[in-house]
């Protein structure tokens, strides 16, 4: 019987980069639900801006810890449909929690509960769309990206409209119900071909490997330094995506007077501008390279950040958001890509697991130093923190060293 790699997969098979980049979406939906009702939740407790980031902080300290045993995991058993599934209802259920809570401790204990279970989700389904598509690794993980722009794009939109309705408690109980539908959706989807290495029945199963090969493993990944300047210069991104999302809401809420429909409204802008971005972002850097796309991306966006702080608390600052959108979300997935050139296959999900660690640290870091900032120097300042982080994540890009691939397409 003849053997079907992944270099000859039909281009029927692309079917499996739509259904997970489904998937991912719905893992996106919820955490952009929540930027939208921190303001609500902060007011309602009483939250200064520095407890407001602190929630943030502690669900991406929750992530930076599991995210490296979870890619360790996704390598180590290779159930993919199961652990994705048990990703997404992992996330969702949180929220759910944070419904029925009026404590401020009990909000720092759901949000760890998702930053674990979010690390689950993009060590199995990156390096899976990336193995599968090995030619056009650039545009599959792109596309996968944009299934999460997608969800937060139409989350705050959707939930903005129905917060004119209903108060946030009852939002996040009705939010629940997709995410549990759409992790028993896809556990039925995926569950004939669970353990295999592609959604193509014809290609060969995940050879399960043991706890030794695994730790080796890590030790390889550790020593690439293409892996660990990615995975730092990914980290600081985090910082500046993470910063943006909390407190972009308040402002546009406490500063410009913006109602709750209107704020979603201003966040599907940012999220919308990154969907079109994407694949866009992919399909270039597979063709002219990774750093030439992710480099020029970050100065754009460290430039608009600049003049949304000098706009201050005029009209202009909104009409800089869906610019800063394009440029700042379209790198996620071709820094993930050029990752996943500099790893071996089997290492796909540990890569992967460093990175989301790296970036986990990052993101938690960021809006809490971002809640200082503006409790002792006003939230415009927190802007000005944003174009300096992304300047020094530019840097770790620079002095990263190209993969074979890389150098390639910059001489070819």
């Amino acid at each position: 019987m003849t053997t079907v790699t992944a270099e000859t997969a039909p281009r029927s098979a692309f079917r499996d980069v739509w259904l997970i980049s489904a998937g991912h979406m719905m893992t996106h939906w919820y955490p952009a639900t929540f930027y939208l009702l921190l303001p609500l939740i902060g007011k309602e407790l009483g939250l200064t801006f520095g407890q407001i980031g602190s929630i943030l902080t502690c669900q991406f300290t929750a992530g930076a810890l599991s995210n490296l045993p979870g890619g360790m995991v996704v390598d180590a058993i290779g159930r993919k449909a199961l652990l994705m599934a048990v990703a997404l209802s992992w996330i969702g259920l949180p929220y759910l929690v944070m419904g029925f809570s009026h404590s401020y401790g009990m909000l720092l204990v759901c949000a760890a509960m998702v930053g674990i279970g979010n690390n689950l989700w993009h060590p199995t389904a990156i390096p899976l769309l990336a193995q599968n598509h090995p030619d056009r690794r650039g545009l599959v993980v792109s596309i996968h990206a944009m299934g999460g722009n997608l969800g937060d794009a139409i989350a705050p939109l959707a939930v903005g409209a129905m917060l004119t309705a209903f108060s946030w408690r009852d939002v996040v109980v009705m939010n629940v119900v997709p995410g549990v539908v759409a992790s028993i959706l896809l556990l039925l989807s995926l569950g004939r071909v669970d353990g295999g290495s592609s959604m193509n029945p014809g290609l060969p199963g995940v050879q399960r490997r043991g706890a030794l090969d695994v730790f080796e493993g890590v030790r390889i990944l550790f020593a690439n330094r293409t892996v660990l300047m990615l995975s730092l210069g990914s980290a600081v991104r985090a910082m500046t995506a993470m910063t943006l999302l909390t407190f972009l809401p308040i402002f546009l809420s406490t500063e410009l007077g913006y109602p709750p429909a209107w704020v979603g409204g201003s966040l599907f802008a940012l999220q919308a501008a990154g969907f079109a971005a994407a694949p866009v972002s992919g399909h270039l850097s597979d063709r002219m390279g990774r750093r030439s796309v992710i480099m020029t991306s970050m100065v754009m966006s460290g430039v608009v950040l600049l003049f949304m702080a000098f706009a201050g608390r005029s009209p202009a600052f909104v009409l800089f958001v869906a610019f800063l959108g394009f440029f700042l979300f379209a790198i996620r997935a071709v820094l993930q890509a050029w990752l996943l050139d500099a790893t071996p296959r089997h290492l796909g999900g540990t890569s992967v697991g460093i990175m989301f660690g790296a970036q986990a640290v990052g993101a938690a870091i960021g809006p809490l130093i971002g809640g200082l900032i503006a409790d002792h120097y006003g939230i415009i300042a927190t802007f000005y923190y944003l174009a300096a982080t992304i300047v020094i994540a530019n840097m770790f890009i620079f002095f990263t060293p190209l993969t074979p691939a890389e150098n390639k397409t910059a001489t070819g």
